[in-house]
C-alpha cells in the first residue's frame, strides 16, 4: 500500500479480532483499514492498523499471526498480525475478501 488515500478504499471505525476462523467472539478495537486490487497478482490486498489492546499484544505473544477481522456490517477478512508498533498498535494485512465494503465491477461481455 503506497498511502492511505491513494485511489484505495477505506475503513475506520470499530472491528472484532477473532484469534481463529472458528472463534465466535474476540476483542473490539479501533481499526483504520484501506486496500486496493492488485493487478499483478489477481486479488485484493488490504493492510491497516489496530489500535493498542492488550488482548491482541497478549496474542500476539502467545503466538497468534492469523486474525479475522470483522467489522460491524458483518465483513470479514482473515489477516495477518504483525508486531506491535511503537505506540502499542498492531499493523495487520490480508489478501482476498477485506472486512469492510468494496465496490463491486461487473465486466460485462459485449
Amino acid at each position: 500500500m503506497s498511502g492511505f488515500g491513494d485511489d484505495e478504499e477505506e475503513y475506520r471505525g470499530t472491528v472484532t479480532v477473532l484469534f481463529s476462523e472458528e472463534a465466535e467472539e474476540g476483542v473490539e478495537v479501533a481499526a483504520h483499514l484501506a486496500g486496493h486490487f492488485s493487478p499483478l497478482t489477481g486479488d485484493y490486498r488490504w493492510t491497516g492498523r489496530l489500535a493498542a489492546e492488550p488482548g491482541i499484544t497478549k496474542a500476539y505473544e502467545d503466538g497468534v499471526r492469523t486474525v479475522v477481522v470483522r467489522a460491524p456490517d458483518g465483513h470479514k477478512g482473515v489477516g495477518t498480525l504483525d508486531a506491535p508498533n511503537l505506540w502499542g498498535g498492531h499493523p495487520v494485512n490480508g489478501a482476498g475478501a477485506p472486512p469492510f465494503a468494496v465496490p463491486r465491477i461487473v465486466i460485462e461481455d459485449d
